[in-house]
């Protein structure tokens, strides 16, 4: 029928403020979700419609960015520039299957945009996309672009990876997925603002077709007003309908055929980092797509996470201060406000023994490394009877949606906060 904002002026304790605002319903015959990666309403669309199991779909995959945003005297920038590394600091040997790169650019007048993506199928536990991150700008072909400039912004947020098989069915009764909410990035080319560009014009002319031939179906055997006023005739639920030729329009489509022909992309890499790039170069120099294999997933990114005794610590060298910096001293260049609202980041009750009792002591608590704004950190256990609880700092939250894809079973659920909360960036 529609969708419903959430109340806002509420306190930490669940009590109305004096600013409180009741939600409101906006109705509406077909709704379009573009959430972005890991939307909070796709997702629930997804299991409530089981529209992976309808298409038969992999578990999404993702990848985690973490990004700064430097400014650099002008006679250093080079707008225009691109690079694209792999490799160091996260993999190191051609048999490693820990996926990941970076990325930097620069842009006039005088900024430089650089960045760290990171699998979020990785196995070790201990690994710490942004102490990777931080890592990798001390590289001497990476530092020598920052040296003499200054940080201004910092963010994270994760990215669709599965591609091609993980596209779950498009459409529902009164809705349908569109952009990253369904997953049409282009993990080959790190491109999706096409895709999902595309998927909203396909959706938009979808949509149009049926509500068009609705009202004129309807028009001829029934009045869609009464009484003048402005509710219509018959119950909304009785008529929702599906606008099935939008998957239609979508596996006819360019975004179809382009996602196919690199669907392969992704999986190379489970077989090591020289496999994945051979396999690369033979799906998009030879193969275009035509290959007869399938290399699929089966499981989600938490699941993939070994047990931290089964893995070799990782120990990240001290930010300097200068190209590197403590998490904490970065989150405060993002602006981030969840000021006196409750917490949007909140345990599943079926999972609440899961942090004390399986991801602290199987996994050596990962959620205090993955998280790109230190959300997640565990007590000493000394007042727990030597049993560490975890502490959730939702505050601090960049909106990136790491957590509710790779803690142990998925044990977060991460809601909607109040507008106009979150990260305030800049240039990101």
């Amino acid at each position: 029928m529609g969708i419903a904002t959430r109340d806002m002026g509420i306190d930490k304790d669940g009590t109305a403020k004096g600013t409180y605002t009741r939600g409101m319903e906006i109705k509406g015959r077909q709704v379009l979700f573009a959430e972005g990666a890991r939307g909070s309403c796709s997702e629930e669309l997804m299991d409530t419609f089981e529209l992976r199991k309808a298409a038969g779909a992999d578990p999404q995959t993702y990848g985690l960015g973490v990004k700064e945003v430097w400014e650099i005297p002008e006679e250093k920038c080079t707008p225009g520039l691109v690079m694209h590394t792999y490799g160091w600091p996260l993999q190191k040997s051609l048999n490693d299957k820990v996926y990941g790169g970076a990325f930097l650019y620069h842009m006039a007048p005088n900024k430089v945009l650089c960045g760290f993506v990171v699998g979020l199928d990785y196995e070790n536990p201990y690994l710490s996309p942004y102490q990777t991150f931080q890592t990798w700008k001390h590289h001497p072909e990476i530092s020598k672009h920052l040296e003499g400039g200054e940080c201004v912004s910092y963010g994270a947020r994760v990215l669709n990876e599965g591609g091609f098989y993980s596209i779950p069915k498009l459409t529902f009764p009164g809705g349908a997925l569109i952009g990253c909410s369904a997953g049409f990035l282009n993990a080959f080319k790190i491109k999706g603002t096409h895709t999902a560009m595309k998927s909203g014009m396909l959706a938009a002319e979808s949509v149009f077709e049926l509500l068009t031939a609705e009202d004129a179906r309807k028009s001829v055997y029934d009045h869609v007003w009464v009484d003048g006023s402005e509710e219509p005739a018959v119950n909304a639920s009785d008529t929702t309908e599906e606008c099935a030729v939008y998957q239609s329009k979508f596996d006819e489509s360019w975004v179809h055929e382009e996602l196919k022909e690199v669907r392969n992309f992704h999986g190379g890499f489970k077989m090591g980092t020289l496999m994945g790039f051979l396999n690369a170069g033979f799906i998009s120099v030879i193969s275009k797509g035509k290959e007869t294999w399938a290399l699929r997933n089966s499981k989600t990114d938490s699941e993939k996470t070994k047990p931290a005794a089964e893995c070799e610590e990782i120990v990240y060298p001290k930010p300097d201060g200068k190209l590197s910096f403590e998490l904490l001293s970065n989150l405060s260049r993002i602006g981030t406000n969840h000021e006196d609202q409750p917490s949007h980041l909140r345990i599943k009750p079926e999972f609440a023994d899961i942090p004390a009792n399986e991801s602290y002591p199987v996994y050596a608590g990962p959620e205090q490394r993955f998280c790109p704004a230190k959300v997640y950190e565990y007590t000493d256990g000394s007042d727990t009877d030597g049993v560490p609880q975890l502490v959730i700092n939702a505050q601090n939250c960049v909106h990136c949606k790491c957590c509710s894809i790779k803690m142990p079973k998925e044990y977060i659920n991460w809601t909607v906060p109040e507008g106009a909360g979150g990260p305030n960036y800049d240039v990101m």
